[in-house]
């Protein structure tokens, strides 16, 4: 945990910015995998983390707006508890580390939300996104599901965004902790993977590298030589002589903030020639993209400079033709790259997901495009500085995309299909690093990890 200064200022500021009511605070509970005791390793939930820092199942908080009162709800652990876990602190000496000075049984919860419903208090509570969560609280509170689901409080969702967006240098700290394990685990792809060998082997390897250092994998690894596929979570391909992998890892810092990079990588050690244009223009697009960075740039614009200098260097490859600017106007690059530049991290990977992308990375008067190629892009909205974002350009070449925009003669004034098609083998590049907004401009975080083609050849091949 942080120091206890850091919790009782987080939630002073939520606090002041919410103004009035109850705020209901869920951590999460144990998920089970097939039976109770058999469960998935525990994920506190990132907002009760951030403002309470109690990283245990079954706990839940409520912060009395009005009255300026904090209370921590679960239960202590019973001597049957203990026979399995071990001794366990007291609920109140866990509080007490996160500057709460008090704290009750779980089964007063109820009594405490159900006496703000009749004095016709409003309670606020953020997007649920697990269905045990959804349950209790409509029992708690005596209404649907549905309310619960539907009911989130928009100015808890602006006020909790506000504050996490903005990342403190401790944060900081912890974001590169992450990181660094990212470094060895994909240090340790570039010198294992080799032709013979299956990906889960090496997938298996790097998520090890993470348990080992006491962490767990931010998300589940991406470890293929289809990188065309985006979210490519199958390990089972045989890995053979020319093929790239598409190696984007994350790891989770002890406080359970996040690193995500991503690295492209050749089995056989050596990138062919066609490989080496392909990455060499995804090289270029992510290296202009980061030196855009700075307060008061909008990252959508970010964006489409990436895009441009992803359709520059495939137009000098001979894919693409006509004018580059126009052609990213029109979005002729979503042939090519269809997801978004980046998004925005921090205790999450994707960070705040759960609570809604447009809060996060969008604003009331710069909204999303939901044209394909642009409706992915997660982030979107002026950069500040202590935002620490992902920033991850690149190619695929997707068969059924190619054929499906062939056939309705999409962009033929721009798109050479016919050279297109040698390509539709090709799979995918990404090179991906995560970047704090800083008052002058930015940073790359962490220890540099070797993306320039010799760098990433001279690991392959040891």
């Amino acid at each position: 945990m942080f120091d206890r200064g850091t919790y009782i200022e987080r939630r002073r500021r939520l606090r002041e910015s919410v103004c009035s009511g109850v705020i209901l605070l869920p951590g999460n509970g144990l998920s089970p995998m097939n039976y109770a005791d058999n469960a998935y390793p525990f994920r506190q939930d990132s907002s009760f983390l951030y403002y309470f820092g109690l990283d245990a199942p079954a706990l839940a908080a409520v912060i009395d707006v009005d009255e300026a009162t904090e209370c921590v709800f679960g239960d202590d652990a019973t001597a049957d508890d203990i026979v399995w876990t071990g001794p366990q602190p007291s609920l109140q000496q866990r509080c007490e580390r996160a500057g709460v000075g008090r704290s009750a049984a779980m089964a007063k919860l109820c009594d405490v939300l159900t006496a703000a419903r009749r004095r016709s208090r409003m309670v606020h509570w953020l997007p649920p996104y697990r269905g045990e969560n959804v349950l209790w609280m409509a029992s708690a509170m005596d209404v649907s599901p549905k309310a619960i689901t539907e009911g989130a409080s928009e100015p808890l969702i602006r006020a909790v965004v506000a504050q996490r967006s903005i990342k403190t240098a401790e944060e900081v700290e912890q974001i590169e902790l992450a990181i660094e394990t990212c470094h060895e685990m994909q240090v340790a792809a570039m010198r294992t993977a080799r032709p013979g060998m299956y990906e889960r082997e090496v997938a298996g390897l790097m998520e090890g590298i993470a348990i080992s250092r006491g962490v767990r994998p931010a998300f589940e690894t991406i470890f293929s030589v289809h990188g065309e596929t985006l979210h490519n979570h199958y390990h089972g391909n045989l890995m053979k002589a020319g093929d790239i992998v598409v190696n984007d890892c994350g790891a989770e810092s002890p406080m359970h903030y996040a690193g995500d990079i991503t690295r492209t990588i050749p089995t056989g050690g050596r990138f062919d020639s066609r490989q080496r244009d392909v990455y060499a223009i995804v090289l270029r697009a992510q290296n202009k993209a980061i030196e855009a960075i700075r307060p008061g740039v909008e990252f959508r614009d970010v964006h489409l400079l990436a895009a441009r200098e992803l359709l520059a260097g495939l137009k000098a490859l001979g894919l693409v033709k006509g004018d580059v600017e126009t052609a990213a106007e029109e979005g002729v690059h979503t042939l090519f790259f269809q997801c978004g530049l980046g998004h925005m991290m921090g205790l999450d990977v994707h960070d705040m997901e759960s609570l809604g992308e447009d809060y996060v990375g969008y604003t009331q008067t710069i909204r999303r495009n939901p044209a394909f190629g642009f409706k992915s892009l997660r982030l979107a909205k002026a950069l500040e500085p202590g935002f620490v974002v992902t920033v991850e350009p690149g190619l695929y070449f997707i068969p059924a995309l190619i054929d499906r925009y062939h056939a309705e003669s999409r962009f033929a004034q721009y798109v050479r299909y016919d050279v297109v098609e040698t390509y539709r083998d090709f799979g995918g590049v990404r090179i991906e690093d995560d970047v704090l907004v800083t008052d002058e401009g930015c940073r790359v975080l962490g220890r540099p990890i070797p993306k320039e083609m010799d760098e990433v050849e001279r690991l392959c091949s040891c």
